[in-house]
């Protein structure tokens, strides 16, 4: 009995970067977290310990930078498959690239001049936690893209309920037709050709996401999931399949009785955890 190497990849992960663009008095950002991995012909640098095939994976930070010095960045979609293209072209051992890419979000600062409150030239302020995602895998002549946003967190304090659910000897949990509802939306969707314009589908996408939570009267979490799910699909032709991912962020009413007070869904308790998870891929049928 022998062993074999049944899979393997290797790559650099957070290659952090922040591009200027200074074409013209307006400048703009992009600050992405970049991750490679590679997959090919490198089983003799496990089982001989031979690196002649091996890129350094420090090489692949530095190729980071120096295609995003020349390259328009105009969608974290558009550069991971300038950079994955680059990585299979020149390493004919690479059958397979993936590059994953976060970018964190910025906005102008509003600022007062005579015309009254105008976006700043080159001055920016954080868009919070959320993030834009990208996932590019290139096999052969195979190009797979993958777009998304994590850590959206949204909030509604109406339209939303839970009842009519499972009761057991050990359920405590009350039933209520008015909560307030909060989770941080995960959202991964797969495009159905490369004609798309990632620069006009994103924020088309992401509004939809919003629009839905906010309208949609929840009867759960599970079903604004799918209504949410659904109106991509119906409404984004070159989408068709989107997998979303929508954690209960808990707000717990605060027992006002014990002071002879009432609490009319108005006071309550921020929890972390433990915490509800919702899951689901809804595709085109």
């Amino acid at each position: 009995m022998s062993a074999i190497i049944a899979s393997n990849n290797y790559g650099k992960s957070r290659v952090r970067i922040l591009k200027v663009k200074r074409n013209n008095p307006v400048h703009e950002i992009v600050e992405m977290n970049v991750a490679i991995q590679l997959e090919g012909d490198f089983e003799t640098v496990h089982t001989k310990g031979d690196n002649s095939k091996v890129l350094p994976t420090d090489t692949m930070k530095n190729t980071v930078y120096a295609l995003a010095k020349d390259h328009d960045v105009n969608s974290i979609e558009e550069f991971a498959i300038h950079l994955a293209k680059y990585l299979k072209e020149n390493n004919k051992q690479v059958t397979a690239v993936r590059v994953e890419i976060e970018e964190k979000l910025w906005n102008r600062i509003m600022v007062k001049d005579k015309n009254g409150m105008m976006p700043h030239d080159h001055s920016f302020i954080s868009g919070g936690d959320e993030k834009r995602t990208c996932r590019i895998i290139l096999k052969e002549n195979d190009l797979t893209v993958h777009s998304g946003l994590i850590d959206l967190l949204v909030l509604k304090t109406t339209n939303s309920g839970f009842e009519n659910y499972i009761k057991d000897k050990y359920t405590t949990l009350k039933e209520t037709g008015d909560r307030v509802f909060s989770t941080s939306i995960k959202a991964v969707w797969k495009y159905a050709n490369q004609e798309v314009s990632y620069v006009k589908a994103f924020p088309q996408i992401r509004q939809i996401i919003l629009e839905t939570f906010a309208a949609h009267h929840s009867l759960s979490v599970q079903q604004t999931l799918y209504e949410t799910g659904k109106n991509v699909i119906e409404k984004i032709n070159d989408v068709n399949e989107i997998s979303l991912s929508m954690p209960n962020k808990h707000y717990l009413l605060f027992n006002l009785g014990q002071f002879g007070m009432e609490n009319n869904n108005e006071i309550f308790i921020p929890t972390d955890e433990p915490f509800g998870l919702i899951e689901a891929v809804i595709k085109r049928d």
